[in-house]
């Protein structure tokens, strides 16, 4: 609490008439008491480390968003490689389809006249090359005959009655059908073996 005493400007010093005015003047002041430099000290610190933190965690979240994001374009990236491939492969499995089937053809001829093995060796080749260039891209038969029928593999064409295999076996490849990068590239054609029904026997 301080007190201050303001005198008439006419009067001299010491003097006190009866007709001055005194102003006496009563100020309060409060006055914070001075920070701990230390506490100040480490309250800076607690603040560094925690904007320290707040931005390692956005790095954390940025690098984490970017990498997924690297891995989706490479993923999409390799399934349009894959796909523009698959479509390619596609369109040579028909001559691959009609070089088997012409091999079964002359295979059936080949005792009734040795004529055709010329034309048969050519066949041959002409398949065994096809085979090998699917082969070097990724492209393998599925080996389906004795097999239990996949739907995600086979194409079940008809059913065949028999009693030499299980039911649900593939008995004949109608047509063959292939795998690319294990993925399916063409179901194979198939039927299906199915027991026989029971006779009547009353009738």
């Amino acid at each position: 609490m301080t007190w201050r005493i303001y005198h008439h400007p006419s009067e001299p010093e010491g003097t006190k008439p009866e007709d001055a005015v005194a102003e006496d003047e009563i100020s309060i002041e409060s006055v914070a008491p001075p920070l701990d430099p230390q506490a100040q000290l480490h309250a800076d610190l607690k603040a560094a480390r925690d904007e320290v933190a707040d931005w390692q965690d956005r790095f954390l979240r940025k690098a984490a968003e970017f990498e997924n994001y690297r891995k989706r374009t490479d993923r999409e990236k390799t399934d349009a490689m894959i796909a523009a491939k698959s479509a390619i492969l596609l369109e040579f499995l028909p001559a691959a389809d009609a070089c088997e089937r012409a091999l079964q053809t002359l295979g059936d001829a080949k005792a009734a006249s040795g004529n055709l093995q010329q034309y048969q060796q050519g066949v041959e080749l002409l398949y065994k090359q096809l085979l090998d260039v699917l082969n070097r891209v990724g492209a393998v038969p599925l080996e389906a005959e004795g097999k239990p029928f996949d739907p995600h593999l086979h194409e079940a064409l008809s059913r065949e009655e028999t009693n030499e295999v299980k039911e649900d076996t593939v008995v004949r490849e109608l047509r063959k059908g292939y795998l690319f990068r294990d993925k399916l590239l063409r179901p194979a054609q198939v039927i299906v073996a199915v027991q026989p029904k029971a006779k009547d026997e009353t009738s």
